[in-house]
């Protein structure tokens, strides 16, 4: 990126000239800055032209409201137009109505917007009509006069017309527009000599970026143009499609490899990004399928015959609710996701002992778990976090412990402090992890024995979200398993004095 004067510099032969030329003076005309401020110019312009567009719609729209309101409030009266009283409301209600010597003319209302309109006016011809020559320009208001909503119909074997006044509505909508297109011709017009100015100072650091990489190698000189558009070239290929393209570091500028080589690095980690985020959609959709499928599955046997059958209606009732149940904590589970890796979710700090929440949450589970045996051995030990979420990822490991530990099975809390650091561990003696998954059991949706976390209700996202949580604190997780032996997760976290 390079501002004009740099671009200068670039183009001046030996003796110190600048050449003159077409070539030059189209580098000047098409910056990038004077690029950027056309397209976002022209931006503005369709935008403002949509507006209008959408303003002269509505106002149509009103104006014709207006005026079939006024027809609807004299059309009891239509059906007796010969006599004095009836004119003489026609004549107060602002309508003039006049009798005609040839056949209506204008547009009839069609079946589908004919409902819309009272009965006894749904076969009148209607047309919007300029009376006389529309006046000069500086008389607006007598230019708003000159358009009428005219109706004409049959009645008795005699044609007549109503003449109804749109000034009312006419006025106010030409007096907005007018506004609206003076702001808009006022922005349009600042816009084009301020934007330009706003592209360059939002440039500025690039371009001094530029001018510090051509002040690398001060012997060779500055680089020139071409040399610029190489790299910019490769790049240009770069995107979402493509994010395994990378720059070629050996065909690169020596100057222009750091910057190649920095490029090449966010590039790893976007593409990284890109997938996990690819693989964290799918995985999601997967798993909010395999409910609604089973959902939508009970509803088709309730629908067919399961509203006459007792029993297949109780099951039916007690699996959906199940599997709403299941969906609820899935969603939830996503949401904290979703808000942890936006970084959304603010930590409220605070001096806490980790004792005092292994002891909650053990006798918690003990209460509500009655098929294991559990046991606490719980020392004070002082750390500085978010006691709600140390908690979660606590209860996210005891949860675990429980599903996959089968019933008059031990799971033990422990709570201690070696080497500077907090440590809360549980331990089970359950069914283990495979060697070869334990490396993966972090990771969002992984789930080492597919069946049993279905049969257990797990989504594969607990663990995920305890990681997240003491990462978030400044720790780390730690993980031992052997099949048919247990398991041991221990969160580590900096103790404090």
């Amino acid at each position: 990126m390079m501002s004009s004067n740099d671009l200068q510099s670039k183009t001046k032969d030996k003796t110190g000239k600048t050449p003159a030329g077409p070539e030059w003076r189209n580098r000047l005309r098409f910056s990038i800055a004077a690029r950027l401020n056309i397209k976002m110019w022209l931006w503005l312009l369709s935008f403002f032209i949509s507006l209008n567009f959408l303003l002269v719609s509505a106002s149509l729209v009103c104006i014709i409201s207006y005026g079939e309101q006024k027809l609807g409030d004299i059309s009891p009266y239509i059906h007796d137009m010969e006599t004095l009283e009836a004119n003489q409301l026609l004549g107060v209600s602002g309508v003039a109505i006049e009798e005609l010597e040839g056949k209506p003319k204008g547009l009839i209302l069609p079946k589908s917007l004919a409902r819309y309109v009272p009965e006894a006016t749904a076969g009148f011809a209607r047309r919007m009509q300029i009376v006389s020559p529309p006046l000069k320009w500086p008389d607006l208001q007598k230019m708003a006069e000159q358009l009428v909503y005219r109706v004409e119909f049959t009645q008795n074997n005699r044609s007549y017309g109503l003449t109804i006044n749109l000034q009312p509505v006419v006025w106010p909508s030409m007096v907005l527009i007018g506004l609206a297109l003076v702001v808009q011709l006022i922005t349009l017009i600042s816009r084009f000599f301020s934007g330009i100015r706003q592209i360059r100072e939002t440039l500025t650091p690039l371009t001094e970026l530029a001018r510090q990489a051509q002040s690398l190698n001060v012997e060779r000189g500055p680089f020139t143009v071409e040399e610029m558009k190489q790299l910019a070239g490769k790049l240009e290929g770069i995107n979402a499609a493509r994010l395994d393209t990378r720059i070629d570091i050996e065909t690169t500028q020596d100057e222009l490899k750091g910057l190649a080589q920095a490029i090449n690095h966010m590039l790893d980690r976007i593409n990284e990004s890109y997938r996990a985020q690819a693989r964290f959609v799918s995985d999601a959709s997967h798993e909010l399928r395999t409910p609604i499928a089973a959902i939508q599955g009970y509803a088709n046997l309730l629908d067919r015959w399961g509203k006459y059958d007792e029993k297949a209606l109780q099951e039916s009732i007690d699996a959906i609710k199940e599997e709403t149940a299941d969906m609820k904590d899935l969603v939830e589970q996503l949401l904290f996701l979703a808000r942890g890796d936006s970084n959304r979710m603010p930590l409220q700090i605070e001096r806490l002992d980790l004792k005092d929440i292994a002891t909650t949450v053990y006798k918690e589970t003990e209460m509500i778990d009655g098929g294991h045996d559990f046991t606490i051995d719980a020392q004070p030990v002082v750390v500085e976090g978010d006691a709600g979420l140390i908690k979660q990822a606590l209860r996210i490991l005891v949860d675990n412990a429980i599903k996959y530990t089968p019933v008059g099975g031990k799971i033990k809390i422990i709570v201690n402090q070696e080497n500077g650091n907090a440590r809360m561990i549980v331990q089970d003696n359950g069914i283990g992890i495979p060697p070869e998954a334990v490396p993966h059991v972090f990771e969002r949706f992984f789930r080492a024995d597919e069946s049993r976390a279905r049969a257990t209700g797990g989504t594969g996202l607990g663990l995920s979200i305890a990681r997240w949580i003491v990462e978030r604190h400044g720790g780390h997780m730690e993980v031992l398993s052997r099949e048919d032996v247990g398991t041991r997760f221990s969160i580590v976290l900096p103790a404090k004095n």
